[in-house]
């Protein structure tokens, strides 16, 4: 009854992602409800009352607040996120509707994660344990990486002319490194609930936001953005900085013929 309860959730919190896309023409404001409302779900489902269910919901709602804040200030102001704004294109005006259908699939979407951090709260290990520590360890370090990812980002957009390529700090060595970040912290999820057939299906969790973020909604539409507006300048920064995971830069690039780079 609990998941049928998480599920509904979703449904209604994407419904009114929809509404607020719709009223505001602001599509970060989706990405802002889809984490809150995801982890909401997902501390729910935890049904915290053990030490271990506690601990899951307390690091899913922590995770949740950051992400969603996050995005809701970055969204304050600003225009409308590239990858909504390529759908209302292509979709035209059909968009209300396929948008609507889009974000139900969302929802449904965010149910392998909730299923991940209810099955690691209910692990059947005392608590605390070395898993737990080092699933917590892995968890900080995921949100680290992208909190600081996020800051260099907001930095260099200050002080870059407008339309440059982000090569600082932690963007040098992964074109979207905010995204590995998130990839990291649900690695975290296997370890907490490690021992039998919970920690293996708990590996659906990092793999099922990998395949989200690195291959649907995540760096595809951004990078066809990039693409479009950057041009020669983006496939000179893709060349030389690797895409997903962080790694060593290649240093030959296309720079023997340079171009000014486009604004937005």
């Amino acid at each position: 009854m609990t998941f049928l309860f998480c599920a509904a959730g979703l449904v209604l919190a994407m419904s009114f992602a929809w509404l607020a896309r719709m009223r505001t023409g602001q599509g970060g404001w989706i990405d802002a409800i889809w984490a809150a409302a995801t982890g909401a779900a997902a501390a729910g489902f935890a049904e915290p009352r053990g030490g271990r269910s506690l601990f899951a919901a307390a690091l899913v709602a922590f995770w949740a607040l950051r992400l969603s804040i996050h995005i809701g200030w970055r969204t304050r102001g600003a225009g409308d996120d590239p990858r909504y704004a390529a759908l209302a294109r292509e979709w035209g005006d059909d968009f209300p509707r396929r948008l609507f259908l889009f974000l139900q699939i969302q929802a449904a979407a965010s149910l392998p994660l909730v299923v991940t951090v209810g099955l690691a709260a209910r692990a059947p290990r005392p608590f605390p344990d070395f898993f737990d520590a080092l699933g917590l360890l892995v968890a900080i370090s995921g949100l680290a990486v992208e909190a600081v990812a996020d800051g260099q980002l907001r930095r260099f957009r200050k002080q870059a002319p407008r339309g440059a390529l982000c090569e600082a700090g932690l963007w040098r060595v992964s074109r979207h490194p905010n995204y590995f970040g998130e990839f990291l912290f649900w690695c975290a999820w296997p370890l907490i609930g490690f021992g039998g057939w919970r920690g293996i299906a708990a590996l659906a969790g990092p793999t099922f936001i990998y395949l989200l973020l690195d291959r649907v909604s995540g760096v595809p539409p951004l990078e066809n953005h990039l693409r479009a507006s950057r041009g020669a300048a983006f496939a000179d920064y893709a060349a030389r900085v690797p895409r997903f995971f962080p790694g060593p830069r290649c240093e030959k690039s296309n720079r023997a013929r340079p171009e000014k780079i486009r604004p937005d």
